[in-house]
């Protein structure tokens, strides 16, 4: 390989990762929006230049590489504004009556583009679908379109796919590349992945404490109980990204005991656009939520209690009445079954779970082994005293089990104006098969 044919490659690489990067912005548009389907974002590259992008939205109905190439077929450029509207307006006309894409209608809009895409290449967050599910295989869009190149950031983890559209493409004579920011791609899909092979949500255990590992301060003399509760451990750029982190989520999961402490609302105060609303649960074995608490009066179908009490009982009663839903479900004694309110989660399509909780119910869930990650926020603070350890102190962590060390893989730490963050997963959720 002489000098020439080197820079060559080297350009080339430089040029597929700029539009790679390109791609998974793309796919991050569709936080929110495209649950319970993975997130996409699809670039479509000719002599060096974009001529069509898109993101999925599950509303939208078509897939990231269909927009990508629709849009090259359109020959105009189109601003963000414009991109969502199409994301989310395609074309319900072309639908059956069981909501469903036709294959006509796929094949219609393919006609049209193939001369603007032939020769092209596709970068592509996720390899393309060669199923029918709500609309027709990506893949035979893609090869009719006359694409002559693949750049697939990761393997499908759907098992109805997982290679078998890579396959399809190869076998139709494009080039296919696989990997290229891989690591990045398999983050923002963690929650499909996890889903799409166990039908359990991802559940990440978020908290934020002192340095010395306590969820609350303590009360300074002569300050009032009001003004303590108004304060926070963490910053309000650790508050800003956990806003962000409930954004991204399609549940967020509380105990009773948070709950009648702080009165929190537990919504998603982003601003930013969700295809559904945040649903809010709460584990409530003893069913004492109150019919005054924030999350009652807030309730709009969606806030579900989880509780062992029965659910014809007053309080059962009564909540229903507000709007809140109440599950009986399955534990010893008083205590819920974590596992099983995991797998109910899950059957509601339920992808990704948030839990910010108190001692009780962390130390909870990670005896029960529900939790597949974590991200802790620290605060350059300390607290001094040793009364609300973040996962339960002495007996409260003996009597739920947690009896030996759980460890952290793939730790990372990022810095939030004066605090930083310690990831770390419990569960390697794409070996889930």
């Amino acid at each position: 390989m002489n000098a020439s044919q080197s820079s060559s490659i080297a350009s080339t690489a430089t040029a597929d990762t700029v539009f790679m990067d390109r791609a998974l912005e793309l796919a991050a548009r569709g936080v929110a929006l495209a649950s319970p389907n993975p997130l996409v974002g699809a670039v479509l590259v000719r002599d060096g230049k974009i001529i069509g992008e898109g993101f999925h939205t599950y509303e939208g109905i078509r897939h990231a590489e269909i927009v990508a190439l629709e849009e090259a077929g359109q020959r105009s450029a189109e601003g963000f504004e414009s991109l969502v509207g199409r994301a989310f307006g395609h074309d319900v006309k072309a639908k059956n009556s069981a909501g469903v894409l036709t294959t006509e209608a796929a094949n219609a809009h393919t006609s049209g583009i193939s001369e603007a895409a032939r020769g092209a290449t596709l970068f592509v967050t996720l390899e393309p679908c060669c199923h029918t599910g709500r609309t027709a295989p990506c893949t035979k869009a893609v090869i009719a379109a006359g694409v002559a190149r693949v750049v697939a950031a990761m393997e499908d983890p759907n098992p109805t796919v997982a290679g078998r559209g890579f396959k399809e493409l190869r076998a139709a004579g494009i080039e296919v590349v696989v990997g290229l920011r891989e690591a990045e791609a398999r983050r923002l899909n963690e929650p499909f992945a996890r889903w799409i092979v166990s039908r359990k949500p991802l559940v990440t255990l978020k908290s934020a404490l002192t340095l010395d590992g306590q969820l609350v301060l303590p009360r300074a003399k002569g300050r009032s109980r009001a003004a303590v509760k108004n304060r926070w451990i963490t910053s309000p750029e650790s508050r800003a990204e956990v806003q962000h982190m409930r954004h991204a989520s399609d549940a967020l999961l509380t105990g009773i005991g948070t709950v009648l402490a702080d009165d929190p609302l537990l919504t998603d105060r982003t601003g930013l656009a969700r295809r559904r609303k945040l649903l809010r649960v709460v584990m409530d074995s003893r069913l004492r939520l109150p019919l005054r608490s924030k999350l009652v009066r807030s309730a709009d179908s969606d806030v579900v209690v989880f509780t062992r009490k029965k659910v014809d009982s007053p309080n059962a009663r009564a909540l229903r009445r507000a709007g809140v839903e109440v599950l009986r479900v399955p534990g010893l004694g008083a205590k819920p079954g974590l596992a099983w309110m995991i797998e109910e989660l899950g059957r509601r399509e339920i992808l990704s779970v948030l839990l910010e909780a108190g001692a009780t119910l962390n130390s909870a869930a990670l005896s029960a082994r529900i939790v597949d990650k974590m991200r802790m926020f620290f605060a350059p603070k300390v607290a001094g005293f040793n009364a609300a350890g973040f996962a339960g102190t002495g007996a409260t962590s003996a009597s739920n089990g947690l009896r030996a060390a759980q460890e952290l893989s793939n730790v990372t730490m990022v810095q939030f104006g004066p605090d930083f963050a310690v990831e770390g997963y419990l569960h390697d959720v794409y070996r889930t098969r």
